[in-house]
């Protein structure tokens, strides 16, 4: 159950494995770093790190004449003491638009997500003396703004998803309605699920059915740092998670190794996450078109609404497994901005007593 179910540990593993790969790819500059980090990081962030900065290697290795013959893996800080800032804002330039070899185009925001794991690095070679100077010095990043618009549903909408799932919808096609019929007690109870406890969809995929407890409307789930959590559910969860599990749920011959997933596919095995995602923005698009909808933005309605029925915003970080409560203020700072617009005429001096 939780961390310790064999779908974790299998995850886990595989992480590491990706990992281990991943660094004998690196230079030996970029390895410290990374080894640094493991402090501190998940194995799941040191992946996506060690990616970001091979493209940054390739990069090097394909555009810029001094590295060309040189192998990525044998790369060393003599080497790297020769970039300029104009080797770094020349990169970022192809992070943006690139339509050369390896066709790309990326946004600020995903521009500085690829950066930041590069200037980390830099920064560890000076504060460790290897480099004498930063050549991400003078490079400026994109600049992000907050966005305080909050893509989520209202009721409205969260019962016309649900709706869709249960009695079908007028923009079904008879092999859509064929289909759904199949996986309507599943995709009904992970829907549920996920709009009455905001839990992530990695979470949810990860689920065994041991984590439900039925009697104290429980989950025993793994968050998104390998930590355990229980977190609880209402009467509606419970209804739709005892429907499945006693009935589509009964029917399936699990394949070898899946036999304690809570989630199935067609294919008798975990649903993934990516199954998910596809579920999840499937329904969304019948019923509410204008609105880019996918399993975070489940998320984001459920913590949008219990912040509004609380006002405890420490409650929706706690639930919605926030380890900094400052992530939690920052993205729902746009609910403040409601409360403040009722107070321009909820006090009338002129009104009778």
């Amino acid at each position: 159950m939780g961390k310790d179910s064999e779908y974790y540990k299998n995850k886990n593993r595989s992480i590491k494995i990706k990992l281990q790969e991943l660094l004998m790819e690196l230079p030996q500059p970029a390895r410290d770093y990374i080894y640094e980090k493991q402090i501190s990081s998940q194995p799941s962030t040191l992946v996506a790190y060690s990616l970001d900065l091979l493209v940054f290697f390739r990069f090097l290795k394909d555009r810029n004449p001094y590295f060309r013959d040189k192998e990525i893996s044998k790369i060393n800080i003599d080497d790297l003491s020769n970039l300029t800032s104009e080797d770094i804002v020349e990169y970022q330039r192809y992070l943006e638009f690139n339509m050369i070899g390896e066709q790309h185009e990326n946004g600020k925001k995903a521009i500085a997500r690829k950066m930041s794991p590069l200037r980390g690095m830099f920064k560890y070679q000076v504060e460790h003396e290897y480099l004498e100077k930063d050549p991400m010095t003078l490079v400026k990043l994109p600049r992000i703004k907050k966005d305080k618009n909050i893509v989520r549903m209202d009721n409205y909408e969260v019962r016309a998803i649900l709706n869709a799932i249960e009695y079908g919808n007028s923009q079904m096609s008879d092999r859509q309605l064929t289909y759904c019929s199949k996986t309507r007690e599943r995709d009904l109870a992970i829907l549920t699920l996920m709009l009455n406890t905001g839990i992530r969809v990695s979470e949810c995929a990860g689920l065994d059915v041991g984590d439900v407890d039925m009697i104290v409307n429980s989950l025993t789930i793994v968050r998104k740092g390998g930590a355990q959590d229980i977190i609880y559910f209402g009467d509606e969860v419970n209804n739709a998670l005892k429907t499945y599990i006693e009935g589509w749920r009964s029917t399936i011959v699990p394949e070898s190794g899946h036999e304690k997933a809570l989630f199935y596919s067609l294919e008798n095995r975990r649903i993934s996450i990516s199954a998910i995602e596809r579920l999840v923005k499937k329904y969304a698009k019948m019923v509410v078109p204008n609105k880019k909808i996918t399993p975070h933005k489940l998320r984001s309605t459920y913590g949008t609404a219990l912040y509004r029925e609380t006002g405890d915003i420490r409650l929706v970080a706690d639930v919605l497994g926030h380890e900094n409560v400052n992530t939690t203020i920052d993205y729902y700072a746009a609910i403040d901005d409601e409360h403040k617009r009722l107070a321009a005429g909820a006090v009338d001096f002129k009104k009778n007593d």
